[in-house]
């Protein structure tokens, strides 16, 4: 091999999408022009074109990984995206259709005919195919039972059983069991015969006779003790370890505390189930960040880039709504001092730095107690001093910065008294900030709402009426004759 090949690194999916961009570009360029010109067998060399374009394309699509593929379907308008869709073999439109987002997903099964859906969900496991399952038609999905064997048949029903946000719902039946009676060599013997271990394979979980978990065997220990040694010497008898109905989020943060790469997972008399593997857990991870992500923005679910535009305005309408409710209430907070703004025009310019900066604080707070309760580090036991903590941080800002406001003002417009109100407010809007940022979050978990839905728009919403309130109020009562 020559120094050039082996220095070669691999494209970026990028690249990839770049190259399949300039193809389709290249591909309507072209067949415009073929269309247009006036020749003999018009039809034949624009079919000749059609495919030899199609040909390159095809080819750039079965290099890339089925990951690269779905990004570059994400990237794409509808009808390009539709027309490398055809063109992806068919033995990847499974892997494709588990890695593409939700809405994406939704567009490349309505494509797709029940022979195909059926015959994409055959080349994936029964776990995968219970991530496919919510997306397809009913009658495509008993077409897919139907196609199963007795054992995978009960294992996709129990893992459709299961809530979207459990261990049950994330784990695979994937896994290599022993006993705990044999010495190691025969577990080499065993795993020899095998040939093949499943993906994210770092330890072997012992069972007895009735498949009762007994502990686990990680292949270091495996591979470095003496064959001679039985598994029951060498086993780790007390693994981390899961049960269905388990959250997701725990699970996600105990592969995090712990660095497990796989755990099992039993039911409650503690027969061995499944398993839960650490890719698994990443992609649980990345989809609740995705969505914790659209939550702050308002948007009530994740969003084709390509959407129709009636699709996605709909999607955004109810935090907009909310947000115009409350900049109503406070239009009708500075309508009540319009008096006072008209007498001291200073008011209307400075009043937005005290909303501002309050809007800017809350959610800081905000973001700290969303991600605290995530975690699950809030309880009736600290909660109290957590928000003593907020008060004297936003009392501290409030005085740094509120003499920094002050300053300002007085500079400006040369009002002393002017400045003082602007401190003063500052001070107490960053003291609403706090107890809001705290408080909303709260409230809104208490009710069994999503924390991070909507949190920031009602945050603002409070900061901004309470601070043109404050600062209004103080000025009318303190400025004016």
């Amino acid at each position: 091999m020559s120094d050039t090949e082996e220095n070669k690194q691999p494209e970026s999916v990028h690249e990839s999408l770049q190259q399949v961009m300039d193809l389709l570009h290249k591909h309507k360029l072209v067949e415009s022009l073929v269309h247009k010109q006036d020749m003999p067998r018009r039809d034949l060399v624009e079919s000749l074109v059609h495919k030899q374009h199609l040909a390159a394309l095809g080819n750039k699509l079965d290099e890339l990984h089925p990951a690269d593929v779905a990004y570059i379907l994400e990237a794409l308008p509808l009808d390009q995206r539709l027309l490398v869709w055809d063109l992806v073999k068919a033995e990847s439109d499974g892997e494709i259709l588990l890695e593409v987002s939700d809405a994406v997903r939704e567009s490349l099964i309505a494509s797709m005919d029940s022979e195909e859906l059926v015959a994409a969900a055959e080349t994936l496991d029964t776990d995968e195919i219970a991530d496919l399952v919510p997306d397809l038609p009913h009658d495509v999905v008993q077409d897919i039972l139907e196609s199963l064997d007795a054992q995978n048949r009960a294992r996709l029903q129990s893992a459709l059983s299961y809530p979207e946000d459990t261990v049950g719902a994330l784990m695979d039946f994937d896994m290599v069991t022993i006993r705990d009676d044999i010495n190691l060599e025969v577990a080499l013997r065993y795993l020899r015969r095998r040939g093949e271990l499943p993906s994210h394979t770092d330890k072997l979980f012992v069972v007895s006779r009735d498949d009762i978990l007994v502990g686990v065997l990680p292949l270091k220990r495996l591979l470095v003790h003496d064959s001679e040694v039985s598994v029951a010497a060498v086993m780790i008898d007390d693994p981390v370890s899961f049960q269905p109905e388990d959250k997701s989020q725990e699970a996600a943060q105990a592969f995090e505390r712990y660095d497990l790469i796989s755990a099992p997972v039993v039911d409650p008399r503690g027969k061995l189930v499944g398993r839960v593997t650490v890719d698994a857990v990443v992609d649980f991870i990345r989809e609740a960040s995705d969505s914790d992500m659209l939550s702050l923005a308002g948007l009530r679910e994740e969003e084709d880039l390509f959407s129709s535009v009636w699709k996605s305005a709909k999607n955004r309408w109810l935090w907009l709504a909310v947000n115009l409710v409350t900049a109503f209430v406070a239009s009708r907070v500075i309508g009540v001092f319009e008096g006072s703004i008209e007498k001291l025009a200073a008011l209307a310019a400075l009043m937005p730095i005290i909303a501002g900066i309050g809007g800017n604080s809350g959610n800081q707070t905000t973001t700290l107690i969303i991600r605290a309760m995530a975690l699950k580090q809030i309880n009736a036991i600290n909660a109290r001093r957590m928000i003593r903590k907020e008060i004297g941080v936003s009392l501290l800002n409030g005085l740094v910065w509120g003499s920094v406001v002050g300053l300002f003002a007085f500079v400006l417009y040369g009002k002393p008294s002017l400045g003082v109100v602007m401190a003063a407010a500052l001070q107490l809007n960053l003291l609403v900030a706090a107890l809001a940022g705290v408080f909303i979050p709260l409230i809104m978990n208490r009710f069994g709402r999503d924390p991070a839905m909507g949190s920031s728009v009602l945050l603002t919403a409070t900061t901004d009426s309470m601070g043109f309130f404050i600062f209004l109020g103080l000025a009318t009562v303190f400025l004016l004759p």
